[in-house]
């Protein structure tokens, strides 16, 4: 049986791995000839993982699907718990990552290692959160949810809509901010000057 919020889950892992892995290219780019352009392109990335996944797509996860699965299976209670602290803990590790990008914006060179230290640590803490629910919270689910349960889980991850899933109608805000990383970014990551 297929389960919609699965699909939009994954969906929404791949947006956000796609631009994480974006991210990490434009900081291993640096600002070159153009900081202004750098600057802006990764403020919006940045903003992006703080907007979308910190603020729709965790919640449904905490409030939703983790509690039904741990009510039924008991077993990835460990794995749940690891996943909520991650979550609790992604808004701060997000803002702390936009602040050092300010830093070194604004303060220069200096605060360069510091940025790329953290964003190299975020980027692979982040990829190994959601390996973690895809190997192991949302095969279980697949196991032990019920029909009703899976009703009540799509309903609610379809109105998530990832804008950058390129499955669903954009939303005009997140449409906006799309075009902005894609056409300010620069190639091969968008379609900027390189």
């Amino acid at each position: 049986m297929k389960h919609t919020s699965l699909q939009i889950i994954r969906d929404e892992h791949s947006s956000l791995a796609a631009m994480l892995r974006s991210m990490t290219m434009m900081v291993e780019h640096g600002p070159g000839d153009n900081p202004e352009q750098f600057f802006d392109v990764l403020r919006a990335m940045l903003f992006y993982i703080d907007e979308f996944p910190e603020r729709l797509h965790h919640p449904k996860e905490s409030d939703l699907l983790f509690p039904r699965v741990v009510r039924a299976s008991p077993s990835v209670m460990a794995a749940v718990q690891k996943l909520e602290n991650d979550h609790i803990n992604g808004e701060k590790a997000v803002r702390e990552l936009q602040h050092l990008l300010l830093a070194w914006e604004l303060l220069g060179e200096p605060r360069r290692p510091a940025f790329v230290a953290e964003c190299n640590r975020y980027v692979k803490f982040y990829l190994e959160h959601m390996r973690l629910e895809e190997t192991v919270i949302l095969p279980e689910a697949e196991k032990v949810l019920t029909p009703a349960e899976w009703k009540e889980l799509d309903a609610a991850f379809e109105k998530n809509c990832d804008p950058l899933a390129g499955k669903y109608s954009p939303d005009p805000a997140y449409d906006r901010l799309f075009t902005r990383i894609v056409m300010r970014a620069p190639a091969p990551i968008g379609l900027g000057d390189a």
